[in-house]
């Protein structure tokens, strides 16, 4: 189909990427409290009133359910970190000038507040929170105040009222999020397109912002491009195929150094959950239209300390893009994880959550690794990840 080579542009649209090797015995952060809760216990439920008086929008897992908003083809996933995240997700009022009445926003919330910096997980474009399903409970563990919040037009927010979807509309719905509910200045990581919306929330409320985490940043890009002149009807036509199973898989066999086709289906089902709510094709089409994100102009102007996260077989943004944000950034240091595609934190969470903690806890006193396992939701074993120990704490 004609429209397909510009859809599938947008998809990867948005890509255009002195790295060093992580060494294998690089240091890692100490994990002030092991496993706190496990990642798959029982959850309670909470229900909660948002701003136009309907009760239980916001209504999360309760006994390994899911909530009620999200599609019932969840269910459906096999992952069991994805299940278990979204058995979290919940969603929050959020009250911004440009609606009428509060936004239900979707997120994971963290369980404690702690006295460091909160890590606040973006998403890459037409994605959700539960990008980050692997990753996640590493840093809770690692006793880091997490929270993974959806971009506004994306994600499980309630957009029966449909806003406006634009990039300045996502930035001023995360600065009342932020402002209403996570209330202290953050360290703010953005994977692939996040890392634009990451920049430019940081150059325009760098109050909110401590530090930023860059993950295969797609930040070269200037905006939409053509797609902003596509008659609608062709718009919403192309962006019907985004979310067709075909191009998720095509997506992940670009995005992932080296995955099995069996995940590979599931991995896109997780991937293309949110677009199946009623409003996404309004909501994608909106800022397919408006023109995107551009901050080329802005990273040399990022005065905050900046970690950049790259996995050297990105199949989708250039690597030499990696050097070039280095040198334009005026505080950053790089990190490069071998074997590793677009998508670090789902291909090696563990090596993620390690460079995130070590990043939010500089001068962590030195520890010692013990190995211990993270149990999946139906307390299967899955993978190890090395936990850490302060010696003497």
């Amino acid at each position: 189909m004609p429209v397909l080579l510009p859809i599938t542009t947008l998809v990867f649209s948005f890509t255009t990427s002195s790295s060093q090797l992580l060494p294998p015995s690089a240091s890692t952060p100490a994990l002030i409290q092991r496993a706190r809760e496990r990642f798959g216990s029982k959850h309670s439920m909470h229900l909660g009133v948002n701003c136009g008086g309907r009760l239980g929008t916001n209504v999360i897992a309760v006994d390994g359910e899911f909530p009620s908003f999200l599609p019932k083809e969840v269910k459906e996933i096999k992952d069991p970190f994805a299940r278990t995240l979204a058995q979290r997700i919940q969603r929050l009022p959020v009250k911004v000038g440009f609606s009428d009445s509060c936004i239900m926003s979707s997120c994971v919330k963290p369980r404690f507040q702690h006295d460091t910096d909160p890590v606040v997980l973006l998403h890459c474009f037409d994605s959700s929170c539960l990008e980050w399903r692997c990753t996640y409970p590493l840093l809770e563990d690692a006793a880091l105040e997490t929270w993974a919040i959806d971009i506004l037009g994306w994600g499980f927010s309630d957009l029966e009222r449909l806003p406006p979807c634009d990039a300045a509309s996502k930035r001023y719905h995360l600065y009342q999020l932020w402002r209403t509910h996570i209330k202290r200045p953050m360290i703010l990581v953005g994977p692939s397109l996040g890392a634009a919306v990451a920049i430019d929330f940081a150059i325009n409320f760098p109050e909110a912002v401590d530090k930023l985490i860059l993950i295969n940043a797609s930040v070269y890009a200037e905006g939409t491009g053509l797609l902003t002149k596509l008659p609608k009807f062709l718009a919403y036509a192309g962006v019907s195929l985004l979310k067709s199973l075909p191009l998720r898989l095509y997506a992940n066999l670009l995005a992932f150094d080296d995955i099995p086709l069996s995940k590979c289906f599931d991995w896109a089902n997780v991937g293309r959950l949110h677009c199946l709510l009623p409003w996404w094709e309004d909501a994608t089409v909106n800022y397919m239209l408006s023109g995107g994100y551009n901050v080329v102009n802005q990273i040399k102007q990022v005065n905050k300390k900046v970690l950049v996260i790259w996995g050297e077989c990105d199949n989708i943004v250039n690597s030499k893009l990696a050097m070039r944000l280095h040198g334009e950034l005026p505080d950053a240091s790089v990190h490069q994880i071998p074997d590793c595609g677009h998508l670090p934190h789902v291909e090696k969470p563990e090596i993620v959550a390690r460079l995130i903690a070590d990043f939010a806890r500089p001068g962590a006193p030195k520890e010692e690794q013990e190995p211990i396992v993270l149990n999946s939701v139906d307390g299967k074993n899955t993978f190890l990840f090395n936990v850490l120990r302060v010696e003497n704490a």
